[in-house]
């Protein structure tokens, strides 16, 4: 099983709804979901926050969820301004991407057929591109932690690419 090393659960964080100090002090103690998201004027990051709400607020047991964001703390407290509670790593130098294994898109896990497939689906939940900011080449991200631990990873396939939020209190449970 992967551990997150040390040294990265000692860096220091900022950004919303955050305690003071490491990312370490962040993660809550029946485990923690981490959701790499894209910029944020990507449909996918929009339509990712959107459905991780509605799984999590439907499941009482659901996880302590911590954001990545690539923003500043003001811009990832506009971004998630919809989910009061909302927790954020600011991030904009993506050193918690980059030692996340979280990297960037080829051309066509970002312009890909199943990409273009996958905008008519947030289309058709209400989401839509705004203007690109940050990396728009780096990929989304999730991984399920307890403690130092490691214990579910998912790696997207594409830009527009994110698990069934639904299913992450049985991994917790199952771990």
């Amino acid at each position: 099983m992967e551990t997150i090393p040390r040294e990265v659960l000692a860096r220091p964080v900022v950004g919303v709804g955050l305690s003071p100090g490491s990312l370490g002090d962040q993660l809550g103690d029946g485990g923690t979901l981490l959701v790499f998201l894209r910029h944020f004027g990507c449909i996918f990051c929009k339509e990712a926050v959107a459905d991780l709400r509605e799984a999590a607020e439907a499941a009482p047991a659901y996880p302590e969820i911590l954001f990545f964001t690539q923003g500043s703390p003001r811009e990832s407290r506009a971004f998630l301004r919809e989910w009061p509670g909302a927790r954020a790593v600011s991030d904009p130098e993506l050193a918690f991407y980059e030692a996340f294994g979280i990297r960037r898109a080829s051309l066509l896990e970002a312009l890909g057929p199943a990409v273009f497939k996958a905008r008519f689906r947030a289309r058709a939940k209400g989401h839509a591109n705004g203007p690109p900011d940050g990396d728009i080449w780096r990929m989304p991200g999730c991984l399920l932690v307890e403690d130092d631990r490691i214990v579910w990873r998912f790696e997207a396939e594409h830009a527009a690419d994110h698990p069934d939020f639904t299913t992450i209190p049985a991994l917790l449970a199952a771990s």
